[in-house]
């Protein structure tokens, strides 16, 4: 039997255990990544790419080459059946919010080899065909840690690490070996995905979105020449498979669409599920491993991406001597809420959309054609535009940074640094640091990073989006803020803020 010892056993090279590897590999944090394919995806349901994953991958280098893949989709195209009523320009209302505004349309198969190329410039690889067979917290590593076993073409790897991801999916063996109950439901309908070429009956710019009164489409633009993705629920007993042939007569008859040719056909029943923990001991859970729920609109593997991103630099903070392992309790704290969240949002949704009640079936026959055309037109004058564009694009995640406190959400503290238009290039050295807006004295700003012993980055632009003058916006890695304080008592209200290991040395005064 071969052995290996790492700090983090990452299970599933999937787009979000890739994305964690990748990451620790950029933090210089051992890790091995083990899989039981014998490659990267090949057919995909996940294909969305929000804004906030764009900015990640803009601070992990890679942005440009998903740009550069990626189709842009800025308008969303609601209708009726065969009915479209118009476009809403969500590209416009994420203007001056982010770099990366509208949906980025870009396949799960595309994103893993693209984070596996990252993955491998890094210094990082996959043992594929490694399929996690049993898994043990033990004492054998120091500090704890866990033993796991793997079944590949050679035989058995037995792999030491401190800690254990689970990153693989929605039947995760290391939630399952672990214990951790997968709590939620599981909708009893059929749904179904279909990648096809020479599409006609929808638009070709735009994500289209067609209610009918007992079916559902959604589909996506996946580049010239009517490639699409095409998702929808059909009514089946028992959630029994669907024929591609039955799909497409639907397609047709009801929304009036109609493809040349299917490059693959797949059927699915759909899950809302989150785990009970995302930690126990030494184990972690992200992605699809912890919660899956609906494709409505297209949260999953963004949400498993900034799982990692999340993950990846309390591990590292851990492992290199930052921090204690009690900042590994504030993974779940921040990011399972999310989950639940989402969950609760989707399944409301996908609930109104599949539901046989009558209310909801009148619902679905009425609201789209009266309230539809009158949302398009009003939308885009509404202030309330943006925010919804926050929610859907992950822009406007909130965690609490004080936990025993939580009181009301404020607009800059526990969220992800607010886009300036020059702000976020400093972000990929990936490390804790000290933001000003406006004018502040260099020389004391100089002092404010002595002091925390973190850089500091000053911007001339007046302050705005919820930043103020004359106050220091401590940032973590990941690009949310931890805390402000005015400049002459930053160092002492935002030095608590940082890993508990931080400092070597006694307290700093204050300036002034």
């Amino acid at each position: 039997m071969r052995e290996l010892s790492t700090e983090v056993l990452v299970v599933g090279a999937g787009p979000t255990g890739l994305m964690l590897a990748a990451w620790l590999a950029r933090l210089g944090v051992p890790a091995v990544l083990v899989d039981g394919k014998d490659g990267p995806t090949r057919e995909s349901r996940a294909l969305g790419v929000h804004s906030r994953s764009m900015e990640i991958y803009d601070q992990l280098g890679v942005v440009d080459r998903v740009l550069a893949e990626g189709y842009s989709a800025v308008k969303i195209r609601p209708g009726y059946e065969n009915r479209s009523f118009g476009a809403v320009p969500i590209g416009r209302f994420g203007g001056g919010l982010t770099p990366y505004p509208g949906l980025h349309i870009l396949e799960q198969s595309r994103n893993e080899r693209i984070l596996l190329d990252r993955l491998t410039e890094l210094g990082g690889s996959v043992q594929w065909q490694h399929a996690l067979v049993g898994l043990t917290m033990d004492g054998t590593t120091a500090g704890g840690g866990v033993t796991a076993e793997c079944s590949g073409p050679a035989g058995l790897l037995r792999i030491r690490a401190r800690f254990c991801v689970g990153a693989d999916g929605g039947s995760s063996a290391v939630r399952k070996l672990a214990g951790i109950p997968f709590e939620g439901q599981t909708n009893e309908h059929t749904f179904y995905v279909a990648d096809v070429n020479g599409v006609s009956g929808v638009a070709e710019d735009s994500v289209n979105l067609r209610f009918g009164a007992e079916e559902f489409l959604l589909g996506f633009p996946m580049g010239p020449g009517g490639h699409h993705r095409l998702l929808g629920v059909l009514r089946t007993a028992g959630g029994e498979d669907v024929p591609e042939s039955l799909a497409r007569q639907r397609l047709e008859r009801v929304f009036g669409v109609s493809y040349r040719e299917s490059l693959w056909f797949s059927t699915y029943r759909i899950h809302h599920r989150v785990a009970a923990r995302f930690r126990e001991g030494p184990l972690f859970l992200a992605g699809d491993a912890g919660h899956v729920h609906s494709p409505v609109g297209a949260q999953g593997m963004n949400t498993g991406l900034q799982d990692a991103h999340n993950l990846a630099f309390k591990l590292a903070d851990v492992i290199q001597g930052r921090a204690s392992e009690s900042l590994l309790d504030r993974y779940e704290a921040e990011r399972r809420p999310v989950a639940l969240r989402l969950v609760n949002s989707t399944d409301r949704v996908f609930g109104l959309v599949t539901s046989d009640h009558r209310v909801a079936r009148t619902i679905r026959r009425i609201a789209p054609r009266l309230i539809a055309p009158v949302a398009i037109r009003l939308l885009p004058r509404l202030p309330i535009a943006p925010r919804l564009f926050g929610y859907l694009s992950q822009i406007r995640i909130h965690y609490w940074m004080d936990s025993s406190s939580p009181g009301r959400r404020g607009r800059v503290i526990g969220r992800r640094l607010p886009w300036t238009g020059s702000n976020f290039e400093v972000l990929r050295s990936a490390a804790w640091q000290v933001h000003t807006y406006g004018e502040v004295d260099s020389e004391v700003a100089a002092a404010v990073g002595h002091g925390l012993k973190v850089p500091v980055h000053s911007f001339p632009e007046a302050a705005g989006k919820g930043l103020q003058e004359g106050q220091c916006y401590l940032v973590r890695p990941d690009g949310f803020v931890a805390g402000a304080a005015p400049v002459h008592t930053a160092v002492s209200r935002l030095r608590a803020l940082l890993p508990d290991q931080w400092f070597e040395a006694g307290p700093t005064s204050d300036l002034g």
